[in-house]
């Protein structure tokens, strides 16, 4: 993994803050995949209820709503690299706990929902921090790149972390819980030896008013608004991937192989996130996102009426690279768009919006292929997110005609 952070010239290599940022991120990433699975094999082999693996999503649901704008503030407030230091400390101790009492058999379903919790918690509070703590490690001309590698990272835990939890777990879930608090321990500990390279700007004291600056700031930058009002409607209307089960099972009748389904998307934005984070974007950034968010609603219809196992996988390979490109120029625009002071509580409504796409998109597809049948449902996500690339064109020209990541009014 480490090649992807050199680049062709070697600068990202050159920042030291930011290869302990990206080997931390790594870490916790692969660690909190692992729990994820985990958790929900362990409580599921306990309970034989449906009803039980809904509260290990109602548990991190909750938090990662009600706590979003506040921990925002506290990123704009603090020093983000304490903040974040002081989340995951959280988030160790309380997987050091639910291996401890797992060792001991002591284990019970509820004691494992409050831990669960509690890591839902500090990693709510520590989420806004640590995305807005990137700007600060390298130079602006090299942030896309950044973000293209550490989305790498996330993409590559995704893949792997499962498997990783699941061959594990052959040994016990108390073995799985103690190697998840040791790469916790890992990411702490490097997030401990970060030191900023760009200047930090003085904090501003709260005020009632500065907790919902973040969304006052988005409503008066159209660009900001664009990007992150399109992901919200993107991922709303194309969450084709939710109704995989069901086109493994019903369409493709390809049994165990479905499962590399679930990989495609995956596969296709690591790929792509190793190619952006050897490059810089420099021209028509605009439209190169609208053109990916494009090519991510035509990879959905593909998909939708395919019946071919080879043509939905190529259709979901294509599917994860068109997002990747659309995320990293989405991401790294709201960081160089947004002043540094108000980056927290930005980031924090920008992940708010995020998790609401991504759990209401699932329900959606899922209530309306219950209604209208899976392929009819897919196809309309594609369809729908089509036209919301056609209106946000039309209501965001200045996205549409933007030429560079940086912007000079920031």
């Amino acid at each position: 993994m480490a090649p992807v952070l050199s680049g062709s010239d070697g600068r990202l290599l050159q920042h030291r803050s930011f290869v302990a940022f990206w080997l931390s991120r790594t870490s916790s990433s692969f660690g909190f995949q692992m729990l994820s699975i985990i958790v929900g094999w362990q409580i599921y082999s306990r309970t034989q209820s449906a009803f039980w693996l809904g509260m290990i999503g109602l548990v991190q649901f909750v938090p990662s709503v009600t706590l979003a704008l506040p921990a925002g503030h506290i990123a704009d407030q603090f020093d983000r690299r304490r903040v974040v230091l002081i989340g995951q400390i959280c988030e160790w101790l309380a997987i050091a706990v639910l291996a401890w009492l797992t060792w001991q058999g002591d284990a019970s379903v509820w004691v494992i929902l409050l831990l669960i919790f509690i890591i839902a918690c500090a990693k709510t509070v520590e989420s806004p921090s640590m995305i807005s703590m990137l700007p600060a490690l390298v130079p602006a001309s090299i942030l896309p790149r950044a973000t293209a590698a550490n989305a790498v990272s996330g993409q590559a835990a995704q893949i792997v972390g499962p498997a990783l939890g699941g061959f594990l777990y052959a040994a016990g879930a108390e073995v799985v819980y103690t190697a998840t608090a040791g790469l916790y321990l890992m990411s702490l500990l490097l997030v401990a030896t970060l030191r900023y390279e760009q200047a930090q700007p003085r904090r501003t004291p709260a005020t009632l008013s500065s907790l919902f600056a973040g969304v006052n700031f988005i409503r008066k930058r159209p660009d900001v608004l664009g990007v992150i009002s399109l992901d919200l409607f993107a991922v709303l209307l194309g969450g084709a991937t939710a109704l995989l089960p069901i086109f493994a099972h019903d369409v493709l009748h390809t049994g165990p192989l479905g499962l590399g389904l679930r990989s495609a998307p995956a596969v296709g934005a690591l790929l792509v996130g190793f190619w952006l984070s050897h490059r810089s974007l420099t021209r028509n950034v605009g439209m190169i996102m609208f053109i990916s968010v494009t090519g991510f609603g035509v990879a959905t219809l593909i998909f939708a009426f395919s019946n071919l196992m080879w043509l939905s996988l190529l259709a979901l390979f294509a599917l994860g690279g068109c997002d990747m490109v659309s995320m990293v120029i989405r991401g790294s625009l709201v960081q160089l768009d947004t002043p540094d002071e108000m980056r927290g509580r930005v980031n924090a409504v920008n992940s708010i919006f995020i998790n609401t796409s991504n759990q209401l998109g699932e329900f959606e597809s899922g209530m309306l292929a219950a209604w209208l049948g899976a392929v009819p449902a897919a196809a309309l996500g594609g369809i729908g997110t089509l036209l919301v690339v056609a209106l946000w064109m039309k209501m965001f020209p200045g996205l549409r005609h933007r030429q560079r990541l940086e912007s000079s009014t920031a």
